[in-house]
């Protein structure tokens, strides 16, 4: 093999040389950026809650207390931390306290597949104490309503009452809806339907 012959063969290993370790090195970056390309989806609206009739619970963050939501909707059963789903309402969260729980928030909420018209009933029951003698605690229970048509969420009831009693359960709002989620405000009380299931034991 002449010497014209050799350079242009070491010529060509350069390039293939050269083609090759560029391939390498683009292959690893695409390899290396995997994780962070997501590709296209659907246009999500974040901004439409999910579910119709919303029931929430808020109590103090730094409390290891225990304090469970219990709501009913018309021609339903209770849902509560025992029954966590019925045939509208669903129990979301099931918040224990402090007790493994990694998020710094105490907090319940159930929410409806619907709106069904009639009486809906919501209690809270304070199932666990966090100090002898017990310090009362201030629950917070908030019920909003997604409109069907515009899907903009409403609040429609708040209330705030201190427990003080453990074991006991309260109802905070019975409350009628029509089948657009309007509020009868001649027909809201809070006369006591217990709807918890089983006992402290």
């Amino acid at each position: 093999m002449d010497n014209d012959n050799v350079h242009e063969v070491d010529l060509n290993r350069s390039k293939l040389s050269r083609t090759f370790w560029f391939t390498c090195g683009f292959i690893s970056m695409v390899i290396l950026l995997m994780p962070f390309i997501q590709p296209p989806t659907e246009t999500e609206n974040t901004s439409i809650p999910p579910g119709n009739v919303i029931v929430e619970l808020f109590w103090d963050n730094d409390r290891d207390v225990d304090i469970d939501l219990w709501v009913k909707a018309p021609d339903d059963i209770p849902v509560g931390y025992s029954n966590q789903g019925g045939l509208f309402f669903n129990l979301l969260r099931d918040d224990l306290g402090k007790y493994k729980d990694s998020t710094p928030v105490n907090y319940e909420v159930s929410y409806s597949r619907g709106i069904n018209e009639g009486i809906y009933i919501t209690n809270l029951h304070l199932y666990r104490e966090d100090l002898t003698p017990f310090i009362p605690i201030t629950a917070k229970l908030v019920v909003s309503v997604v409109d069907p048509n515009t899907k903009e969420r409403k609040q429609i009831l708040k209330s705030q009452k201190i427990l003080d009693n453990v074991g006991e359960e309260i109802t905070i709002f019975q409350f009628k809806l029509d089948k657009k989620g309007n509020l009868d405000k001649d027909n809201i009380n809070n006369n006591f339907v217990p709807l918890r299931s089983g006992s402290k034991g």
